[in-house]
């Protein structure tokens, strides 16, 4: 039986895979979890339960909230706040869980179930195992008095946006510069504006209407399109896109160019450095992040310390090794000194103050290091479990690494959730890295296949 817990909790079509019938006995066993561990020592246990503006969401949340009032959690209930608000609140109010109902940049009709332990920070594999094995199993339950109890605090998330805007420092006004800002009918629909207005920015917000069904709809992270015509249009300075739980963020440049997490990662990085910030001169990144991005760190002495695809394995690397940040092409960015976890918005102020500081465009602080052409193709119908011990497919690999030298690099990676290997291949030319790309995935399609 395939695991339930994902890279990045569970996840599923709401009412299909994911149903209200699941959210409930999810939440009961992470009580009952946490409480056997003594996580609730002495206490009255407390949970905050924050979603997304997504429409199933709303039915998620009364499972949530009742399989926990019903293992005699208190809940208060955030509504609509972003993935890494939520593990803020958690942090900052001492509960000792946290539930996030939210598919990130997935579509509306997928939703998910994240838990956050005392402190905001994500559950750790053991335990997530464990609420899995205690799923469905028969237990005590409270009665009376001993239920939990659930209230409402709207007004949690203005404590968020004053943490946010407190990052800065006192001395980091964003007067003069003018945003676009895609909130992708999200989570950040509200806060992310809230935010760069308090530091006086002028703001432009696109895609900040949710209804519901509109979250991430050709729009946000994924779809950069609108915010590439909005920033050049109205002759703003930079734009940046969020996705539908606010915990990735990308940027366009004055000229509509797309500026993207190992770029955002290298101005943030440099930028730490100068403040000798950056603990022992690392940054935490993926496999996959573009060589580009580990050249231009290498030349202005910055070691990459290179983790498994996830944010979560980026986070473990910064928490083992006191890493100040670390990020993801795809526009996690972990700034630990202010957040548990990826929060767009936060890596969007601090790229924002960084222009200012310097007086300098997002163009010129992103040129710091040119990306290498990227070919990507996902080989399916093949048997990924032996895509790293496949003799032929090893022997291509070597073969193709050895052709492209220092200038490029390639990479079979089989898929977290899917029967397919990707394939990336970088080399100095989009027209090499293709033609390497697509002569191993011939290869792996046919050693390979099921």
């Amino acid at each position: 039986m395939a695991r339930l817990f994902g890279t990045d909790g569970v996840r599923g079509r709401a009412n299909e895979a994911l149903t209200a019938e699941l959210a409930l006995e999810l939440s009961v066993a992470a009580a009952r979890v946490l409480g056997d561990s003594g996580a609730f020592a002495g206490h009255r246990p407390l949970a905050l339960v924050a979603r997304d503006p997504r429409a199933p969401g709303e039915f998620l949340e009364a499972a949530v909230v009742a399989g926990l009032a019903s293992a005699g959690v208190d809940v208060v209930r955030l509504g609509v706040v972003p993935t890494p608000g939520t593990a803020f609140l958690v942090n900052h109010t001492g509960a000792d869980l946290g539930v996030m109902l939210s598919a990130s940049h997935n579509p509306m009709p997928d939703n998910g179930i994240k838990f956050f332990s005392r402190g905001g920070v994500k559950l750790d594999d053991d335990l997530e195992d464990e609420i899995e094995q205690r799923m469905s199993e028969e237990w005590q339950r409270p009665t009376g008095g001993g239920v939990g109890r659930v209230t409402e605090d709207p007004g949690a998330i203005e404590a968020y946006v004053a943490h946010l805007v407190a990052s800065l420092g006192a001395d980091s006004s964003l007067e003069g510069l003018k945003v676009v800002l895609d909130t992708a009918n999200g989570a950040s629909s509200m806060t992310g504006p809230a935010a760069f207005e308090a530091q006086g920015a002028q703001v432009l917000s696109i895609h900040a209407e949710p209804d519901g069904l509109n979250i991430n709809d050709r729009c946000g992270s994924t779809h950069m399109g609108d915010l590439k015509k909005a920033v050049v249009e109205n002759g703003a300075d930079v734009g940046f896109a969020f996705d539908g739980d606010a915990d990735r963020c990308l940027a366009v440049d004055a000229e509509g160019n797309v500026i993207d997490g190992d770029q955002i990662l290298a101005i943030l990085a440099l930028a730490l450095k100068e403040r000798k910030g950056l603990h022992s001169d690392t940054v935490v990144a993926t496999v996959m992040s573009n060589l580009g991005f580990i050249n231009a760190m290498r030349e202005n002495g910055v070691r990459v310390d290179q983790t498994k695809v996830g944010d979560r394995y980026v986070l473990e690397s910064m928490n083992a090794n006191g890493f100040a940040l670390g990020g993801e092409q795809s526009g996690h960015v972990i700034m630990s000194e202010f957040a548990t976890t990826g929060d767009g918005v936060l890596t969007a102020l601090h790229v924002a103050a960084r222009m200012v500081r310097t007086g300098r465009s997002l163009r010129d602080l992103g040129a710091v290091m040119r990306r290498l052409p990227q070919a990507l193709i996902n080989v399916p119908g093949v048997n990924k479990t032996r895509a790293g011990i496949d003799p032929e497919v090893n022997a291509a690999v070597t073969a193709a690494s050895q052709e492209l030298g220092t200038s490029g690099r390639v990479l079979l990676r089989p898929s977290g959730t899917e029967p397919l290997v990707r394939v990336m291949v970088e080399a100095e030319t989009d027209q090499r890295a293709h033609e390497v790309a697509e002569r191993l995935a011939a290869i792996v399609k046919d050693c390979l296949s099921l």
